[in-house]
Parts: structure tokens; C-alpha cells; sequence
């Protein structure tokens, strides 16, 4: 079974692999592969699904496909965001439109958990943001707020303790984020990883260009595989950080999710594969800050 991990503040036991509708904006995803897949990651056992407006037709699908099922999963999705316009607007009246529309299309009565896409401090404090949030999670529309996010904000967030939850990228090949996801935990706050596997695989199974591969090389993190495929390896490193509570991982390939949730089910890396992991990393420029 995958393990199950409390997010944060919130007490939801959320799978520790989790599934994100990012994948299925890619234009050759098919209703079919939609369809197949969403039910694939219920019928596996993942329990925490997140999604955007920004993610093309994920918030459709997810309402045409699965919202029959809506007592087997957490649901988290993202305001902020003009889609049609290319941009992210952080005023009242966007995040207002941006949930209503979301749970229209998802075809659900609330989501578990609201965020904000990305925005700095300063654009969160000068849209008051956080009122905005609160007004919505009073309405009955979200149970909890949270806010994806990066440094230089992120600890910032932390420190003035706005939000519930947070949506962090992490991998072994960008670990930029690896101690402000532990500081983030310690002020109990749920922490929500993405990119765990640092995007680095296609619909057809070749890795992606530009995803820090080279630093793969450079740090010669082959020599630590011991039968593990890389990603088995990428996936099974940022689920080791005993501080993240569920790894948001995207695919509309029934094939890579399978190896996902089989790779999950293994659990962490051994300790000293880890530690050496890590090691290997530092030597080769990849820290943890």
C-alpha cells in the first residue's frame, strides 16, 4: 500500500503519492486517456488529486469523469489565474470568479484545499488576498487556503503563518526548496511537493530535455540505482524527506502510473542510498538551499 501521511494544521491522511491534472493539457490526451486515467488513480488508491484553471481541461475532466466519486479523494485547486488572458490577476474579484468557475466545472461543492498560484508577499498583502480566501472558506466553498510557492516568498508565508498548506517544487535534480519544506512542516503547515520527479518523463517514455539530467550525470547517481529505474529513484528520493505529505505527480500514460504507485509502495530509499544520494548531489552544485 502507499503510505499515508497527516497534511499539516489540516488532519487530512492524504496518500503520500498524489496525482496532479497537469499532464492532461498536453493536446494528445484523448477523453478516453482522461477518462482511463482519473479512474486509474482512484482505483490505485491515490486520495489527494490538485488541478488549476491554468491545467487546460483538468478541472472539466475531473468533474466529467470522477466527481462521482468525490467521497473517495481530496481535491485541491488553484485561484489567480486568467487562463484566457495568459496572466495571473491578484484582485478579489478573480478569486471570487476562479472558484465558483472551478466548482462548476469540477461539478463539486467545495475543494478541500484553495491556493494561490505564485503570487510574491507583496501582491498577496496589496490584493488582500488572505481576507479573500477567508471569505471563501466562510462561504463553505474551501475547508482549507494555501498558496503555491518559491523562494524568496515562501519562507516569508511561513513566518507571518497565512495559509494552511503549500505546494513547494522538490526534486533530487532541484533541491533549491529541501529545508524550507521542513521549516514549512514545523510550523505545521501541510506540505504539498510538485515536479518530485522534476517533469523528467513523456508521454512515450523518453526523459525531458532540460530538467537537470546533466546534473544526473555530473553527480553519477547511476551508480546507486541497484535495479531502480531513474525515475523509481526520482520519485522514491523526494518521498525519503520525512517532511513532505503527499508528491504531486502528472501522467496520462496508465503504463507510468502503475510504475508510480509500485514505486511508491516500495517506500523511501534505504538510508545510506540517501545519504549518498545526497552527497553525490552537493559535490555536484545540486544543495539544499
Amino acid at each position: 500500500m502507499i503510505e499515508n501521511r497527516t497534511l499539516g494544521c489540516t488532519g487530512l491522511t492524504v496518500t503520500l503519492l498524489g496525482y496532479g491534472t497537469r499532464e492532461l493539457f498536453l493536446p494528445h490526451v484523448s477523453e478516453e486517456q482522461a477518462e482511463r486515467i482519473l479512474n486509474a488513480v482512484l482505483d490505485a488508491g491515490i486520495n489527494f488529486i490538485d488541478t488549476s484553471p491554468d491545467y487546460g481541461p483538468g478541472e472539466e475532466c475531473i468533474g466529467r469523469y470522477i466527481s462521482s466519486r468525490r467521497s473517495e479523494f481530496y481535491l485541491a485547486t488553484k485561484c489567480g489565474c486568467r487562463p484566457e488572458e495568459g496572466r495571473h490577476l491578484w484582485t478579489r474579484d478573480t478569486l471570487l470568479w476562479n472558484i465558483d468557475l472551478s466548482l462548476k466545472r469540477m461539478k463539486v461543492d467545495y475543494v478541500d484545499i484553495l491556493q494561490l498560484h505564485n503570487p510574491t508577499v507583496e501582491e498577496t498583502e496589496a490584493g488582500k488576498l488572505v481576507d479573500v480566501l477567508q471569505e471563501i472558506r466562510d462561504a463553505g466553498k474551501t475547508r482549507w487556503i494555501g498558496c503555491s510557492s518559491t523562494v524568496p516568498d515562501l519562507m516569508e508565508y511561513v513566518k507571518r503563518g497565512y495559509f494552511d498548506a503549500y505546494q513547494i517544487p522538490y526534486s533530487a535534480l532541484g533541491r533549491r526548496h529541501e529545508e524550507q519544506i521542513t521549516a514549512a512542516a514545523a510550523s505545521g503547515c501541510g506540505t504539498i511537493v510538485r515536479g518530485g520527479v522534476a517533469k523528467g518523463i513523456l508521454a512515450d517514455g523518453r526523459e525531458r530535455a532540460g530538467q537537470g539530467w546533466e546534473t544526473w550525470e555530473k553527480a553519477g547517481l547511476d551508480t546507486l540505482l541497484e535495479g531502480m529505474t531513474r525515475m523509481e529513484f526520482m520519485l522514491r528520493f523526494t518521498n525519503t524527506h520525512p517532511h513532505i505529505h503527499t508528491n504531486i505527480v502528472g501522467t496520462a500514460n496508465p503504463e507510468h502510473l502503475a510504475a508510480n504507485v509500485s514505486a511508491a509502495e516500495r517506500g523511501p530509499l534505504p538510508p545510506h542510498v540517501y545519504e549518498e544520494a545526497k552527497s553525490l548531489l552537493a559535490a555536484a552544485g545540486e544543495t539544499s538551499s
